[in-house]
């Protein structure tokens, strides 16, 4: 089969030609292009807006659309591969995406012509799980901002949470969703002596945390939580204004997950008014975030700037991951 396999600025050429190899050395006829932009920033930029509005509002290059038009298989991690490219090409069959969501393909376009669309699940599990213990770990006990205090030539000890900095041992921590990432995010935490709480319609139990029965329980009950759910048209805000009113004062979130799992206006609110103690956050419903963004006023959070998936671990792994999937259901 002819497969076409789009890089980018995260995944390169020598990249993802690394990763493919299974498929050449399966007979595939491999082409290889590289969908450019002016640097990573705009890339960014570009797939937040995909994200957000889906891929039929940004245009590939031509010479990349000529190539999808005669291609079997189309590979691609933040290339939109939209509807009008999807129905001009006759011999696509499976379009398989570098990541864990296809926000980036049309895919009920891609249904509709029979196309198959193959995403990489738990390609940036670790990375994700790693970066949420260091966010909940900065929280708490205060790294970030005072780093960011010595930077400033500030001996910083007084702090939002300064008359209750605690250990994560016996504390409970709720994770709202309970797939890859939150799977090993409860691992690592177990290592940690802390009491790990899950609430997750899809998944039954765990060998490292105990599967509660309603949201409103976990953020109930829980010191610390952090979201680990798919963001999906049924549980956009799950995190609501009544949810966050639930929590302890003494609470803290966190999402390293999609920034429209949490009501962020709400969230704001709660922390300028110190109804919880803190948060952690990495996605945001506007990126970048504006120098007078409301983030910016608040002394207790911790905001980093959309980066807890990307480690050079991941991107090179998923091409391999990809490939396995794909070369897997072609023999079928």
């Amino acid at each position: 089969m002819k497969v076409l396999a789009i890089a980018d600025a995260y995944i390169p050429l020598d990249m993802l030609r690394d990763g493919t190899t299974a498929l050449v050395e399966a007979g595939h006829d491999v082409t290889y292009v590289e969908w450019e932009t002016a640097s990573i920033e705009k890339l960014q930029e570009v797939n937040l807006l995909v994200e957000q509005r889906g891929p039929n509002g940004v245009d590939l290059p031509e010479s990349i659309v000529e190539k999808v038009r005669e291609s079997d298989i189309v590979i691609t991690q933040f290339a939109p591969i939209g509807a009008e490219l999807i129905e001009s090409s006759p011999n696509l069959k499976v379009i398989g995406v570098l990541r864990g969501g296809t926000e980036n393909v049309d895919s009920a376009a891609a249904e509709r012509a029979g196309i198959a669309v193959f995403n990489t699940a738990g390609r940036n599990a670790r990375a994700v799980a790693e970066f949420t213990v260091g966010m909940i770990l900065a929280e708490t006990r205060n790294i970030a901002r005072t780093h960011a205090a010595m930077r400033e030539h500030v001996w910083l000890k007084d702090f939002p949470n300064g008359d209750a900095i605690p250990e994560l041992e016996g504390r409970t921590i709720g994770l709202v969703g309970a797939g890859a990432i939150g799977q090993l995010v409860m691992k690592f935490l177990s290592g940690m002596d802390a009491r790990c709480v899950f609430y997750d319609p899809y998944q039954a139990s765990s060998e490292y945390g105990e599967k509660v029965d309603s949201l409103d329980e976990l953020m109930a009950t829980s010191d610390i939580v952090t979201i680990h759910s798919r963001l999906t048209p049924e549980n956009h805000h799950l995190v609501s204004r009544q949810m966050l009113a639930l929590m302890k004062p003494s609470a803290v979130l966190v999402n390293t997950a999609r920034s429209g799992l949490v009501d962020e206006e709400a969230l704001l609110e709660a922390l300028r008014e110190k109804r919880i103690a803190g948060a952690a956050i990495d996605t945001f419903d506007v990126e970048p975030l504006a120098s007078d963004s409301e983030w910016m006023k608040l002394d207790n959070v911790t905001i980093t700037s959309h980066l807890a998936g990307s480690t050079r671990d991941a991107f090179v792994k998923t091409p391999r991951m990809l490939s396995e999937r794909l070369l897997a259901s072609l023999a079928e």
